[in-house]
């Protein structure tokens, strides 16, 4: 994929440069249409290009520029066929795919063809008489690039979901581990079990305990009451005292 993004982004490039120069390529067009005699039919196909280039192109800057559009139309074909060896796609991928072929295709017509907004090369057209003879031809590019980028967001889409299908499992698993930790945390800090014997033993040392504390307990509440019955009578003077 990394191959066609850096591809297509080539093309892309000479695209611009070709689009600075769209005059030119109509300049040349209308030169050798009149070279050619043929100025009633537009021009509907990359083979009537191609035949205007090798038979009546007389000036280097008109084949230097038709040239130039031959070579991105080719350079767009190979990629379609790149696009084919990389992704196997699905519906809407292959129909783009043969979109491109179709429209790449040297007799395809291309009268009716008309690249829409943002893209504005139709516009750039000087009158209804140019657009009607020079629409399809201008378009053809645009509309090709669109759709190859349409066909890389789509693949690109499929090859992520795939890959999120493929790691749900693995995903499913690790989201189970945080649960069974604090299972096995707990069972790591319950104490270790111990026979019933000193279980009990353990118990009656514990009763014994409080059974003492008790009796300690008792002893000084009577220790304080014995020693309060103890205390001595007030002092009284020698002689009678009644009783």
């Amino acid at each position: 994929m990394d191959e066609v993004k850096t591809a297509l982004r080539i093309i892309e490039q000479k695209y611009k440069l070709f689009l600075q120069q769209q005059f030119t390529f109509i300049g040349a067009l209308q030169h050798t249409r009149e070279n050619a005699h043929d100025m009633l039919r537009p021009v509907a196909s990359i083979d009537q290009v191609q035949s205007y280039l090798d038979h009546y192109c007389h000036n280097s800057t008109d084949r230097r520029i038709l040239s130039m559009f031959l070579n991105i139309c080719d350079d767009l074909r190979k990629l379609c066929y790149q696009l084919e060896t990389v992704h196997s796609g699905n519906n809407i991928t292959n129909n783009l795919l043969e979109r491109c072929k179709l429209l790449l295709s040297h007799s395809n017509d291309l009268s009716l063809l008309r690249a829409r907004y943002p893209h504005d090369v139709v516009n750039h057209l000087s009158c209804e008489e140019a657009r009607n003879r020079y629409g399809g031809v201008v378009s053809l590019i645009p509309i090709v690039l669109d759709c190859v980028k349409e066909w890389v967001t789509h693949t690109e889409k499929l090859t992520w979901h795939k890959l999120r299908n493929v790691s749900g499992g693995s995903g499913a698993s690790e989201k189970g581990a945080p649960q069974d930790a604090p299972d096995r945390a707990a069972s790591s800090q319950t104490p270790s079990t111990k026979p019933p014997e000193a279980e009990s033993t353990a118990k009656n040392e514990v009763n014994v305990k409080v059974q003492d504390s008790k009796n300690v307990q008792k002893k000084q509440l009577t220790d304080t009451g014995s020693h309060s019955g103890q205390r001595k009578a007030p002092w009284k003077p020698p002689g009678r005292h009644a009783f």
